[in-house]
This record gives C-alpha cells, structure tokens and sequence, in this order.
C-alpha cells in the first residue's frame, strides 16, 4: 500500500529541520558500506549520529546474521554540536510520525528506525534500487515499510522525483514540504536526477507489529470501515463484530 500524508511536520517543524541542516555536514552517499547502496547512490547525508572521524570498523548487518567479518570505511569529520543536532532532528521526525493517527493505523509501527536526512543537489540521484531486508548495527531491525518526508517545496528544485515501480506500471512523486510518501519496503524505486535547485528529504524504515503488507492493509480497511460507521451510527452491532474481528487479526498477525 502506498499512499501519503500530508503536514506530518509542521511548518515550523520544517523550518527548524531545514535552517538545522543549512549548518550540518554531509558526506558523500557513495561512502555507505552497503555496496548495493554504493553502485546506485549519488547524494549526500547529513553524518550519522555517533560516527567518529577517520577510518572504522562498524557491525553491520553482514557481521551481525551472516557472521561476516565487518567492513571497514571512511566517514568524514563531524563535530560533538552536529552529533547532538542529528539526534536532535530525527527524534523529532520520529516523534512526528508517531503521533499522526493515519501513519499508526496504516503501518501499525514496532519501531521508526535508521532515519536518514539527504540532500540532492543539481545531478544527484538515487538509482534503481530495492531496500535491504533489514537493517542496524548494535541491533537489527527488519525494514517492513519505508518513508520519504519532504522537506522543502517541489518548486524548490527541478525533477528529483521519487518513482515506485509497482507491477507493469511507476509513479513520481513529489510532494509539498512536510509531507510523508508511506511505502512498502519491497518495493523498487529510485530518485531521478535534479537538473536545478536542492532536493531535501528525510527517509527512514518501520518494522511491523503486522509484518505482511497484505494483512496490514486488511486491517486498515476494516478500521476505516469502523471509524465510519461510529461517525455515522455510534456504537452499533456491527461496530462491536468489526472491532471484534480487528482485534482477534491483530492477535493472529502480531510480531511482539
């Protein structure tokens, strides 16, 4: 299920995110130590949180499950104000998500996780691409759904649309600042080139109480058809079989 939406970030939200990344450091996306991520991205990303100047040696997914030795990389420099900055910001889109009643209804999160603030500027792009199956270093978190937050106004910057392959078909999307595009993570999808201006997003992963996508959009039909019946009738028969059969899915369904 894909669908978006709007003012997930308020407009004073945005701006303090925004005038917060006009000062922070971003580093080549190329130097991401996932080398699907490294063949197809070409952006920038303001420096995790946490990560230290000169060359480490990270636990990834790889070392965590499939017992391979860690990879080394380089991360550039970062100062102690930026690190806390960083958190700063993406416990706010964190909390952002988290209290906006269509994303909990519809995604139903576990956990918001790997949050990432991009930058695009003219001839950057994210190529074609399916997102890892999960994703974490000190612990390990599956990447059910994805996300892409704008964060400044399509007539910002030219192109630089995010397209989702879906079936025979794809779509672009872009959309105003402080809005969120909700899609599954096994989707493929890429960025096309911005050819004028600066494209700046927030992107980030949820795991799933309900893991199937399928299921979770069973259930998010049947909320919906709950919470129109109560507007319209109250708290009928149908109303208390409709919450009774939510209920029991989500029992049947869980990962807890």
């Amino acid at each position: 299920m894909i669908f978006s939406i709007p003012n997930v970030l308020t407009l004073q939200e945005v701006d303090k995110i925004t005038k917060s990344l006009a000062q922070g450091e971003f580093i080549n996306g190329k130097l991401n130590p996932d080398y699907q991520a490294q063949l197809v991205n070409n952006n920038q990303q303001l420096e995790n949180p946490g990560r230290l100047t000169s060359r480490t040696t990270e636990p990834s997914y790889e070392s965590a499950v499939l017992g391979k030795p860690p990879r080394p990389h380089f991360r550039t420099a970062v100062t102690v104000s930026q690190t806390t900055s960083e958190k700063q910001l993406t416990e706010q889109i964190k909390s952002a998500l988290n209290r906006n009643s269509l994303f909990k209804t519809a995604v139903r999160p576990r956990a918001i996780h790997s949050v990432s603030l991009s930058r695009y500027d003219v001839d950057m792009s994210y190529d074609c691409h399916v997102d890892r199956a999960a994703t974490g270093n000190t612990r390990i978190w599956d990447t059910d759904v994805a996300f892409t937050i704008f964060l400044n106004s399509p007539w910002k910057y030219e192109e630089g649309e995010l397209v989702i392959e879906s079936g025979d078909e794809e779509k672009g999307y872009k959309l105003d600042s402080g809005c969120a595009l909700i899609y599954p993570g096994t989707s493929l999808h890429r960025v096309n080139p911005v050819k004028k201006g600066t494209r700046l997003v927030a992107v980030g992963w949820v795991q799933s109480v309900i893991r199937d996508q399928n299921d979770r959009e069973i259930l998010f039909d049947l909320e919906t058809a709950r919470r129109i019946i109560f507007t319209r009738d109250g708290k009928t028969a149908e109303f208390d079989l409709i919450s009774k059969s939510i209920a029991n899915l989500i029992r049947k369904w869980a990962d807890l």
